[in-house]
């Protein structure tokens, strides 16, 4: 069941400072190889850590050797667990939530842990063709020498499901329901017959699958029950508590703008907890105190759009300012993300400025620079 320790040097890896996005298996290798020589616990066949150094992995924790792992999901214990013992089962993961929740980034961290690769991935559109899902062909090979092995591409599913290894499928109920039902062989059966050939992809040991889709998006293309009945599904809830809203979109901006390579912001915690109580306000229709009831916007004012202001203020201030995050440089980011209709979130925007924003302690700065913005 074990299998040795292996390895997660990319051989891309001197050159990943250089890629403004490194794959996780490669901005996190030295983490991944740490727990590799750390972890004497079981492996599932094919998996390069065991369950436990996975979970480690994604929540973070300090290893005997001194190695900090950095926290990649802040939240529950349990839902990751789950997610974990799932894909070392033969049913596959389906990680559900609203928009911002951090499902993609689950899921990449969880195939890098587990296969050592993240990059087997099948982005859902409502144009996604089936192929993309089974496979293909190489129109050249296949008009000189007819069908064969040789002329077929194989789809990151059928590449998983041939090396043991995990597949990620992104948006699954955006992809239109023929093409999401192809999954329920390879899921069930776990094999992907190829009948142009007369033969059939059988997955070998250590493959597993891990879908998202996000809760806004479940009448766009709604998943057959034989479907789902192929998944085990872990919801991803939106942080609970404003605390720990600003400490992920603090660290996720840390290293954001370290890619970036943007100077530190000074005191930038301030205006992350201002955007994140914002968000979250709007979000939940009340203010934090319970007193004032409010509209909603028609956007979904996730964790990762806050994330997304920040890092754009936390630019403003340091190109066009001193290097410090101040109200000016997130306000613009804050309409924008929360005026989306023009129309109808305009009036709900101008509504929370006027009766909650500006009567708040301290805030004065940031009902000024939100008027500016608006103006």
């Amino acid at each position: 069941m074990t299998t040795p320790a292996t390895d997660f040097d990319s051989a891309a890896g001197a050159d990943a400072a250089a890629v403004l996005r490194p794959h996780a298996e490669d901005a996190f290798a030295h983490e991944l190889k740490a727990l590799a020589a750390a972890d004497d616990r079981p492996r599932p066949t094919r998996w390069r850590l065991s369950p436990w150094a996975v979970a480690t992995y994604l929540l973070g924790g300090t290893l005997p050797d001194g190695t900090v792992v950095t926290p990649k999901y802040v939240g529950p214990r349990r839902i990751v667990e789950v997610a974990v013992t799932t894909l070392a089962t033969d049913r596959a993961l389906l990680l559900l939530g609203v928009p911002g929740t951090a499902k993609t980034w689950v899921s990449e961290h969880l195939a890098a842990a587990v296969s050592g690769d993240s990059t087997l991935l099948v982005q859902g559109t409502a144009g996604t063709p089936e192929e993309a899902v089974r496979y293909g062909w190489n129109y050249a090979r296949l008009l000189a020498h007819g069908p064969s092995r040789e002329a077929l591409v194989p789809s990151p599913v059928m590449r998983a499901m041939a090396e043991g290894m995990t597949a990620r499928v992104e948006e699954l109920t955006r992809i239109p329901a023929d093409v999401q039902d192809t999954l329920i062989t390879i899921l069930s059966e776990k094999t992907l017959p190829i009948p142009e050939l007369g033969q059939e992809c059988q997955a070998v040991s250590g493959f597993n699958l891990i879908a998202t889709a996000n809760d806004r998006d479940r009448g766009v293309n709604d998943l057959s029950s034989a479907l789902r009945r192929r998944f085990n599904t872990v919801v991803l809830p939106l942080p609970a508590t404003p605390e720990e809203e600003v400490d992920i979109v603090s660290r996720r901006v840390d290293q954001l703008g370290r890619s970036l390579d943007l100077p530190g912001g000074t005191d930038a915690v301030d205006e992350i907890r201002r955007v994140v109580t914002v968000f979250r306000e709007l979000r939940a229709g009340v203010t934090a105190d319970g007193r004032t009831k409010l509209k909603s916007p028609s956007g979904t004012l996730s964790t990762a759009e806050a994330i997304s202001v920040v890092t754009g203020g936390l630019a403003l201030a340091a190109h066009f300012g001193d290097g410090v995050l101040r109200s000016g440089d997130v306000a613009a980011g804050v309409l924008g993300a929360v005026v989306r209709d023009p129309a109808a979130d305009r009036v709900i925007w101008q509504e929370y400025l006027e009766t909650v924003v500006r009567e708040r302690d301290g805030w004065k700065d940031f009902y000024r620079a939100c008027r500016e913005a608006g103006a």
